[in-house]
């Protein structure tokens, strides 16, 4: 038998230097200080990472406290400690109230290059589909706390049922 990876070409395709300027994390370089930082020091990084997300209440302390020795108690992790916080809000509605609800939230690139499904969709569209079916989970008796079974392929109401679960605090 030949070589299993002989057909393998290892390829990089850098973005533009504009493309980069507008980016959250600007470089690898950059990636690689900051998962330095999150390794050495995961109470500043995570706190200050934390700290740009809308807060209901506030933590009062970042974390990491935990157990993993069955023989100390149970197993344990606690971040963000006595903070309570809504992912969908984050993700959605506070990007809506700050006058960006008619700016691309995701694209959505269908598996079929003949599938004419492909688009963009905005913050305000995202935010109301994810309304709707949670105002259907919940009509269905779906409540804070309850598992959410989601079986869908890669279609757009994969991430909006992900964030109605979230917006109604059930865990799926």
């Amino acid at each position: 038998m030949g070589d299993f990876n002989q057909d393998v070409v290892s390829a990089s395709y850098p973005p533009s230097a504009a493309f980069s300027a507008g980016a959250h994390v600007k470089s690898l370089e950059q990636y690689q200080q900051m998962y330095k930082e999150s390794v050495e020091n995961p109470e500043k990084f995570f706190g200050e990472v934390a700290r740009t997300l809308h807060w209901e209440t506030p933590f009062s302390s970042v974390g990491p406290k935990y157990n993993f020795d069955t023989d100390k108690g149970p197993v344990s992790s606690e971040w963000f400690a006595g903070g309570k916080t809504n992912i969908a809000y984050n993700c959605l509605d506070r990007h809506v109230k700050a006058g960006n609800g008619s700016r691309v939230a995701f694209h959505y690139e269908a598996n079929d290059p003949d599938d004419k499904a492909s688009r963009a969709f905005t913050y305000a569209e995202v935010l109301d589909r994810v309304c709707q079916c949670a105002n259907a989970l919940k009509r269905m008796g779906v409540k804070k706390g309850d598992r959410v079974t989601i079986y869908l392929p890669m279609v757009v109401e994969l991430p909006v049922a992900m964030l109605a679960c979230a917006r109604i605090g059930a865990v799926h």
